[in-house]
C-alpha cells in the first residue's frame, strides 16, 4: 500500500496550488482520506478530510473558504485545491487514508500515510 503526494511547490501570496494524493494497493472508495500539514517545530494539524465513498467533507478553520478537497475514485486519487495562499500555509503537507471510512483529524485513526510534500508560499 502506498500513498503518493504530488503538486507541491512554491507560489506567491494569493496564488493557488492543487495537491494530489494517489493510492496504490488499496481502493480509496472505501476509505476516509485527510490532508494534514506540519511546520517545523509545531504539531501536525488537520486541514481537510473526505469520506471518499459518499463524498462527505470537512474543513478545519484555516482551510474553510479557501481549500477544496475532492476525489476521483476512478484514479484512486484525492485532491486538495488550495487558493488565496498565504505564507502561513507554508508547510509539509501529508495525505492519510483511514480504512473505516471516517472523516477525522485523529492521526492514530489513519492506517496509511504519504511521505509528505512541501508547499512554500512567499510574500
Amino acid at each position: 500500500v502506498q500513498l503518493v503526494e504530488s503538486g507541491g511547490g512554491s507560489v506567491q501570496t494569493g496564488g493557488s496550488l492543487t495537491l494530489s494524493c494517489t493510492a496504490s494497493g488499496l481502493l480509496l472508495g472505501d476509505y476516509g482520506v485527510a490532508w494534514f500539514r506540519q511546520v517545523p517545530g509545531k504539531e501536525r494539524e488537520g486541514v481537510a478530510c473526505i469520506h471518499v465513498g459518499d463524498g462527505s467533507k470537512d474543513y478545519e478553520k484555516a482551510a474553510k473558504g479557501r481549500f477544496t478537497i475532492s476525489s476521483d475514485i476512478s484514479r484512486d486519487t484525492v485532491y486538495l485545491r488550495m487558493t488565496k495562499l498565504t505564507p502561513e500555509d507554508t508547510a509539509l503537507y501529508y495525505c492519510a487514508a483511514e480504512e473505516a471510512g471516517f472523516c477525522t483529524y485523529v492521526e492514530r485513526r489513519y492506517d496509511h500515510w504519504g511521505q509528505g510534500i512541501q508547499v512554500t508560499v512567499t510574500s
